[in-house]
């Protein structure tokens, strides 16, 4: 069951559509579930994100994440940013089922993965940030399938 905001951003998404020449540009899957989200920033010279857009690829809660996440990190800094977390995108959700946690990862490392773009564009170095994974399972064990 979802909660009354996550349905609310699902058939309503903030800030859907793509920056040109945006200030950085993150773009997350999991190859597990097909999903695909994609965040642009557009950062003033303060360091301060002036517009955000995402486009998705999956479901409800993989589209209510992005939205969610691109409300959290408007106006922000790059460091405050930074600290937004897939709990912080969850709590402003009012929660997500179990099964569908993975999805705010996705947000999460969207943020990272645009933030990084912007350093790697601007030759700087933000504190506290390491390089995104392009996919939420990278790095994990491979599970062994037997037929």
């Amino acid at each position: 069951m979802y909660s009354d905001k996550v349905m609310d951003h699902f058939q309503n998404p903030r800030n859907v559509g793509e920056i040109a020449d945006a200030s950085g540009v993150g773009t997350v899957g999991n190859a597990k579930c097909g999903d695909i989200m994609r965040i642009y920033l557009d950062i003033d010279d303060d360091q301060v994100i002036r517009d955000v857009k995402f486009k998705t690829f999956g479901c409800g809660a993989a589209v209510a994440t992005s939205s969610m996440a691109t409300e959290l990190v408007k106006g922000k800094t790059i460091h405050e940013a930074l600290q937004v977390t897939n709990k912080a995108v969850m709590e402003a959700l009012d929660g997500l089922p179990p099964v569908k946690v993975h999805c705010s990862l996705l947000a999460e490392e969207a943020i990272h993965a645009a933030l990084w773009d912007y350093a790697e564009k601007n030759g700087i170095r933000i504190e506290g940030l390491e390089k995104p994974k392009s996919d939420i399972h990278e790095g994990e064990e491979e599970e062994s399938e037997e037929y």
